[in-house]
């Protein structure tokens, strides 16, 4: 059976974005049968400044989420990283294995911590815990998108040298594109994904907007100035129109008959109204028992435990310890 991982980092609240284009994936891969890991990376959260009390109510929102989504426990495995162990262990054994000079070339760090002298020493070594995160897990491929394939040819590196140097202990993944999913931007700038750590979040859609804020949030989206008879049409030129019609489809909508801005948007009001509103009931269902959410998590977690544990163990060894 193929082995399905994949990780969310609560650093922001989820928005449309990672509805359309990560948790539909996820109870996709769980239809189809596939052995399913899905997680929140809290430790990732760490590389920049957290609020402790904002970052457990993000993680506990998000676990609510993903069973409100329709994530089943009884088919995946639903875990906290910060809940196993071994992803620090592991990450530091593979940190004893990796260069700097990698590390140097990580995009993340060049964009966002060098040369700033606050930047957290966890910043540089993120990429070294993904590693770990996938490596842990031993699955054969790795579906990954452009913003994130550097860090899974890391991982390769990383398990390639190691099996070279201490004895065949990791499987080598191999990267694959993701299943296509909506690719969501901002509605305030159409150039950029929406993102759930932005502020503000005006050209974020919520995942718990209420339909008012959803109907504002559309209705200040950003399109043209073009006013035609073909003004509501997809193009590069259009980045803002386009947007709204890959969520209008997305969400199920269709822009047929529709000419004007005004009535595009009104369309994808409705639309994103219409998908959010089984999984808002939901949430508000789950939220009630946050014990139930709190023991799925528990219990996933102590799976990753026990898969992982073989991993650790046999990474331990081959290094003589």
């Amino acid at each position: 059976m193929d082995r399905n991982l994949s990780l969310i980092t609560p650093t922001g609240r989820l928005t449309l974005g990672n509805h359309l284009g990560a948790l539909h994936r996820f109870v996709a891969a769980q239809d189809e049968g596939h052995d399913c890991f899905f997680g929140l990376s809290d430790l990732h959260a760490l590389t920049t400044p957290q609020d402790p009390a904002v970052l457990r109510a993000t993680v506990r929102e998000m676990a609510t989420l993903f069973l409100a989504a329709g994530l089943d426990p009884s088919r995946v495995t639903l875990f906290r990283q910060s809940q196993v162990p071994a992803h620090r262990e592991l990450a530091y054994l593979l940190e004893c294995t990796a260069y700097t000079g990698e590390l140097n070339r990580m995009i993340q760090f060049k964009e966002k911590g060098r040369g700033v002298p606050s930047t957290r020493a966890s910043l540089y070594t993120y990429p070294v815990l993904m590693a770990a995160d996938i490596l842990l897990y031993r699955p054969s491929s790795v579906p990954v998108g452009d913003d994130q394939r550097q860090h899974v040819e890391l991982t390769r590196d990383l398990a390639i040298r190691f099996n070279h140097t201490y004895g065949s202990v990791f499987v080598v993944p191999e990267v694959t594109l993701p299943r296509v999913g909506a690719r969501v931007m901002d509605l305030q700038d159409p150039g950029r994904k929406m993102s759930k750590s932005v502020d503000p979040d005006t050209g974020v859609i919520r995942l718990l907007d209420p339909p008012d804020v959803v109907r504002r949030k559309v209705a200040r989206a950003v399109t043209d100035s073009d006013t035609g008879p073909s003004a509501v049409r997809p193009s590069p030129d259009k980045p803002g129109v386009t947007n709204l019609l890959e969520i209008l489809g997305a969400c199920g909508g269709s822009a047929d008959g529709i000419t004007t801005y005004g009535a595009l948007k009104s369309a994808v009001t409705e639309a994103v109204v219409a998908t959010l509103e089984p999984l808002q009931k939901a949430y508000a269902e789950l939220a009630d028992d946050p014990s139930y959410v709190d023991s799925v998590f528990a219990a996933g977690s102590v799976r990753c435990r026990e898969v992982t544990a073989s991993v650790l163990a046999d990474a331990t060894a081959a290094m003589g310890l």
